[in-house]
């Protein structure tokens, strides 16, 4: 059975106080402020995590109501509280006679991007996947999508809002933004079922490079239900710029991936230099 723990800090969630010698000071409870987070959640959490990493399989028995009241020293209605948020999220399957059990074809496994073959992964992503258009528009260019594309602030762009899926489940949360002439060398139901880059290729751009920034970011209100996460939930974030042959931008695009559905993977080699030896990607 795996080990509970509060992710991050290899303890259990604490239940009450209780008196120490005198001299002693207690530890503050997680819920008393240093992690302001109900304990049904924390247990939530730890248990979600166990089921997403593999340890849990499709089908393996949970720990019962009493066992999690056992472990982490907290009411029945605690446990039943974190076991019914995993039913509710569509990770498990409770009934009587059979307790709660992890449902089958939970984790597909997640889609790979080599950022050495970046354009032609997109391209290929395209024809993997299916979109649906939140919104499809012109805008005026913030500063920052000004200073991308290379055009003035206030200056009229193409701003498409997607979200792109595989075998029904949200996979990212894509916002992009394209000159404007560009933008209207193809419609909305275009986006709908063609790549943006295959649509900018169709056009007649031919793609000479990308510049792309990878972090972390926390799903909001608005990304949170259109990828079916909860609010505060890690996103891998991407932002690229992309190039023509001329060092024209022609897009500039925000991606928000769930992590458990998308990875990037880098294939590194180690290079031998005049003092050091240094990772390098691999071609």
């Amino acid at each position: 059975m795996p080990a509970l723990t509060v992710a991050g800090t290899g303890q259990r969630p604490v239940g009450p106080r209780r008196k120490l010698p005198r001299g002693r000071r207690a530890a503050r409870p997680l819920s008393e402020g240093h992690i302001p987070t109900p304990l049904y959640h924390q247990i939530y959490v730890i248990l979600r995590e166990q089921i997403v990493s593999g340890l849990y399989a499709a089908q393996a028995a949970l720990p019962t109501e009493h066992e999690l009241m056992r472990r982490f020293n907290v009411s029945r209605i605690t446990a039943k509280r974190a076991l019914d948020e995993l039913a509710a999220e569509g990770l498990v399957v409770r009934s009587r006679g059979s307790g709660t059990r992890v449902v089958d074809g939970l984790k597909p496994a997640p889609l790979s991007g080599n950022i050495s073959g970046l354009l032609e992964n997109l391209l290929m992503l395209g024809l993997k996947t299916k979109v649906d258009i939140v919104d499809f528009g012109y805008v005026p260019a913030s500063p920052e999508v000004a200073k991308a594309l290379g055009v003035a602030a206030g200056e009229e762009v193409q701003r498409a809002v997607r979200v792109r899926s595989k075998g029904g489940v949200p996979l990212s949360f894509t916002t992009s933004h394209v000159p404007a002439d560009l933008g209207r060398t193809y419609t909305r139901k275009d986006l709908a079922r063609h790549a943006l880059l295959a649509l900018l290729e169709k056009a007649g751009v031919l793609i000479g490079s990308a510049e792309q920034t990878i972090t972390a970011a926390l799903a909001d209100t608005l990304v949170a239900p259109r990828l079916k996460v909860r609010v505060g939930s890690p996103l891998l974030s991407v932002t690229r710029t992309v190039s023509d042959q001329d060092g024209r931008a022609v897009e500039h695009i925000s991606i928000l991936y769930r992590p458990d559905r998308y990875q990037y993977r880098m294939k590194l080699a180690r290079v031998q230099g005049a003092a050091t030896k240094l990772w390098s990607p691999a071609e």
